[in-house]
């Protein structure tokens, strides 16, 4: 978890310069850094979603550091809607880039936008072990089973239904149609 996260700092950060996008690198660190932390075992009996986990986590480390609001509340929203596609890209660009690292990092989106000089550099740095993408499942899995309500309409749904041949994603369009508001009860 920590090679993935530092990872997603590394692949954020190179693709801020390569844009022109002015961040801050401390801001850009903690939030790579904590953007996966609700995964870990202290949150095992958590029912929050994991990425507001992290976002607490993060603000409260870095209250507990004395650094200001404005850049609490940055931090915390760029953890905090990480896997939400679309969203944070329009946000600041801490929250664009910790989005495009994590999504880097996790499927290679983008990964025709690095050289092949960086993508090196950065796997000798932080390696990408063999088998990451199962590894990383099991540990989304593990950390989601006892919460998946909180992966519904989320590409981690898909992890659920990949582990748990049980599961069943949520269908918004059945939720609308057979609502009370839908059939009058």
């Amino acid at each position: 978890m920590f090679e993935h996260s530092v990872r997603v700092y590394q692949w954020a950060a190179l693709a801020g310069r390569r844009k022109g996008v002015p961040f801050d690198p401390e801001q850009l660190y903690v939030a790579a850094l904590f953007h996966d932390f609700g995964l870990t075992d202290r949150y095992g009996q958590s029912h929050l979603r994991f990425e507001v986990d992290g976002a607490n986590a993060a603000r409260d480390f870095l209250r507990g550091h004395g650094v200001p609001e404005v850049s609490r509340e940055n931090i915390w929203l760029a953890i905090a809607l990480h896997t939400t596609n679309g969203i944070s890209a329009n946000l600041s660009p801490t929250a664009a880039l910790v989005a495009e690292g994590a999504n880097m990092d996790l499927v290679g989106a983008g990964y025709d936008n690095f050289t092949t000089a960086e993508r090196n550099a950065v796997e000798t740095a932080h390696p990408h072990p063999p088998g990451f993408a199962d590894g990383f499942m099991d540990i989304l899995y593990k950390s989601l089973g006892h919460r998946p309500e909180t992966t519904q309409g989320t590409g981690l749904a898909d992890v659920m239904a990949y582990k748990d041949p049980a599961f069943r994603r949520r269908d918004f369009s059945n939720l609308m149609r057979n609502s009370k508001w839908a059939v009058g009860d």
